[in-house]
Parts: structure tokens; sequence; C-alpha cells
């Protein structure tokens, strides 16, 4: 749904439209002589020439916008950064107009701020989401302009995972979030407004009490299991830890054969001859 502007905003907005229409379209050679005026010697005359020349394409591109619930002048503020952003970068040298240059960016500043502000939920990050999110949009507004709901097939999402070089689990993670809204936490949940869905939800964190037993026994249990390995031999305390205990790079019974100089099946006899001791050693410390 389009965002509506109070009259004064309207107002505002259609003075700056008028305006930005009135400025001349500007000849070839002039428009790089204004470039290159602000390139090499940071005319800020040329440059202000320039980019009131070009806010009429601002304005045509914002348009396209309307109807992602975000402010018109929003947009076209957004969408003026991008024009500056392009006459800060363009390179006059080369044999292409200042207008096919900055669309590029214009466009993409104008995306960028409705992904931030669209939800409060972050929407994508990568280029590839941002235009899945834009694809789901468009058919979003088509699909329910011809009174349906947004729902694809699984071979319409394959296809269009396979387009944009996404994962179908983004796919469907899109299509999730284009077909909900944002739920804020004091929207009144009961009819006498005495609830609010923050009211609802639960904390499922540990309380402090709990957090604390928690270190304790943790602590103990880091404890008790080294006493427990101490009355293992060499080797034994060797190859439980590097199965074991070596934080997510556990070696495997041939590579600690190779290094022991034994077979894999002679250390998974000896692992099992190790934990059959751990356990008779922690069998009386309440694990």
């Amino acid at each position: 749904m389009a965002y509506i502007d109070d009259n004064d905003t309207q107002k505002s907005n259609l003075d700056f439209i008028q305006n930005s229409m009135s400025e001349p379209i500007l000849e070839k050679d002039f428009e790089k002589e204004l470039a290159l005026a602000w390139r090499d010697k940071k005319d800020e005359k040329a440059l202000h020439k320039l980019i009131k020349s070009y806010t009429r394409l601002v304005i045509a591109i914002a348009a396209k916008y309307r109807n992602y619930g975000l402010p018109y002048g929003d947009l076209i503020q957004e969408g003026n950064l991008g024009l500056m952003l392009a006459a800060e970068k363009f390179d006059p040298d080369r044999d292409i107009r200042f207008s096919t240059y900055c669309h590029w960016w214009i466009r993409a500043q104008i995306q960028d701020y409705i992904l931030r502000n669209w939800s409060i939920v972050r929407t994508g990050t990568t280029a590839a989401h941002k235009a899945l999110f834009f694809k789901f949009s468009r058919l979003k507004a088509r699909i329910e302009k011809e009174g349906g709901q947004l729902s694809l097939s699984k071979k319409q999402k394959l296809e269009i995972a396979n387009d944009l070089s996404v994962n179908l689990r983004d796919v469907n993670h899109m299509e999730e979030r284009l077909s909900s809204s944002d739920l804020y936490l004091d929207t009144p949940i009961s009819a006498d407004g005495d609830k609010d869905f923050i009211d609802m939800l639960s904390d499922e964190r540990k309380n402090p009490e709990e957090e604390i037993i928690e270190k304790k026994y943790e602590e103990a249990r880091n404890k008790w299991l080294e006493e427990a390995l101490s009355k293992l031999n060499e080797r034994e305390q060797i190859i439980i830890r590097a199965r074991h205990l070596n934080e997510g790079k556990n070696s495997t019974l041939a590579t600690l054969g190779e290094k022991l100089g034994v077979s894999k099946e002679r250390i998974r006899q000896i692992e099992q001859k190790a934990f059959d001791k751990l356990k008779e050693e922690l069998s009386n410390k309440d694990l």
C-alpha cells in the first residue's frame, strides 16, 4: 500500500517536482563541460547545474517505487543522494552520457533505502537478496492487482532461485516475509486494551540463579573429568583428548594409528578401554 502524505507535504513535493521539470535538458557537449569543470576545478556552480538538470530523472525513478509504503519525498531525497554520488564518480572522458551513468546510482540508492526501511526485520544484505526482494515485490503487486494471493509453486520458486543464484530457502523466506507484516510490541491484543502483544512474550533465557548453578556445575564437571583423565595412562589420554576433547578438530582412528604406530582397530580398542575406565571413575560423581 502506498504511503499518503499530508497536504503540506504533497504541496512541497509538487513544488519541487514542478521546479525540477522546468530545468532545461542539457546538450551533450555542455553536459561534458560541466562535468569537467566539477572534476578538474571543483566548480560547485557547474555541479549544481548538472544536478538540477537531472532531478527530473530522480523523480521518474522514485515514482516507480511509490507502492512500497514509504514517503515519496524520502524516495526523491534518496534518489538525489544517488545523483550526487554519480556526479562525484562520473568520468566525463568516457563516451557516455551522464544521464545513462547516474540512472544506476539513483535506482541503487532508492532500493537500499527501501530495504532499510520497508520492515523492522532485516530483509536481505546481498545483491542477490536485493534482487529477490524487488522481484517478489513486483510479483506480489501484480498478483494482488488481479485479486489473488502471492503463492508460487515449487517449480516457480526453483526458477527464481536459479535465475538470481540464491538457494530455495532464501526464496521461501522472502515469500514468507512479503506475505506477512510487522507486529509492534505495543499492539493491543484484547478488546479492552489491557494486554499488548509484548505481554504474551516469554523470556526463555535462564534467570541469574540458573546461570550461576549451571556455571558451578560446569566447573565441577570439568574438574571431575580432569581427575578421571589423570587415572588413564599416557597413550589413553592422548587418544581420548585427540578424539573427543579437541574443540571440533577431533582426529580419526587412522590418523592416530599412524601417529602412534598401531592399527586403527587397535586405537579403537584402546579408546573403548579408556572409556570404560572413565565411566567407572565418574560413576560416583552424580553425572
